[in-house]
């Protein structure tokens, strides 16, 4: 189960479901790793959309600082203790957010209009997985064309994760700040067993320098992000956990401009 609990934590704003409650996600993070329950979010609507100066290409530092299993002994996810050998080891990897592209009916009439700034979910899921498992770890990452929350990562082994985004929350606090939270269901299929649990990542992200002085060369990105592990109906610890996260990584992530 190495898989799930490694790249797959890091697979992490307008909002097209629905905003969250104001300063919801800033509790959140400043509370870890002191979850009890699932953030107030709505059902997930379109792609998640990025601030705009989130626009580019990134080379990113990603380290796990802090983790924490809030029911052990009684309840500890599988790969949770061999996750220990990734603290303060950055994880390098590169990403991308670009203006969507809109293939529907209205195509022509939207493309006349402010294109909204996404992630591009195929490449910046190859690009985390490969860099957590190796480039002979991961064979493809498939987006559904149809729907932007709905992706599948093929294995080496015959084995596949699909994560499907249910719900999601943002916010603004400020020009410079953004905050997003996005809840996934995701089934690991194995070669003999089928594993599914639901994932949390909550990002708060603030951008530095770039400004009228300044341009794309100049800027950073930093961000503190947080993922929480949650049982599925399906697992038998599922109503002992009532409800509470299993297990918490937490990350801090520097992104600088790339090519």
């Amino acid at each position: 189960m190495k898989v799930i609990w490694g790249f797959c934590l890091v697979l992490a704003v307008l909002l097209w479901g629905g905003a969250a409650r104001a300063g919801v996600l800033a509790d959140r993070i400043s509370s870890f790793p002191n979850w009890d329950r699932k953030p107030p979010i709505a059902v997930a609507k379109g792609d998640l959309v990025y601030p705009d100066w989130m626009g580019g290409n990134w080379n990113v530092a990603s380290i796990l600082v802090d983790l924490a299993a809030p029911l052990a002994p009684n309840i500890v996810t599988p790969g949770f203790e061999k996750n220990r050998q990734y603290l303060q080891q950055p994880v390098l990897f590169q990403v991308r957010f670009q203006p969507e592209i809109d293939t529907g009916i209205f195509s022509n009439y939207k493309s006349k209009l402010a294109k909204k700034i996404v992630g591009d979910r195929t490449f910046n899921g190859l690009n985390i997985a490969k860099a957590y498992l190796g480039d002979g770890g991961v064979l493809s990452v498939k987006v559904d064309p149809n729907n932007p929350n709905r992706q599948i990562t093929i294995l080496k082994g015959d084995r596949q994760l699909i994560s499907i985004v249910t719900s999601r929350g943002t916010e603004t606090p400020n020009p410079d700040e953004f905050m997003s939270t996005e809840i996934s269901q995701q089934v690991f299929r194995g070669e003999t067993d089928i594993y599914l649990n639901e994932v949390e990542t909550t990002t708060a992200y603030r951008v530095f320098g770039g400004g009228e002085n300044g341009g794309y060369a100049s800027k950073r990105i930093e961000a503190d992000q947080v993922t929480a592990i949650y049982l599925s109906p399906q697992d038998p610890d599922y109503f002992a956990a009532g409800g509470h996260p299993v297990a918490l990584y937490r990350y801090r992530l520097e992104l600088l401009p790339g090519e």
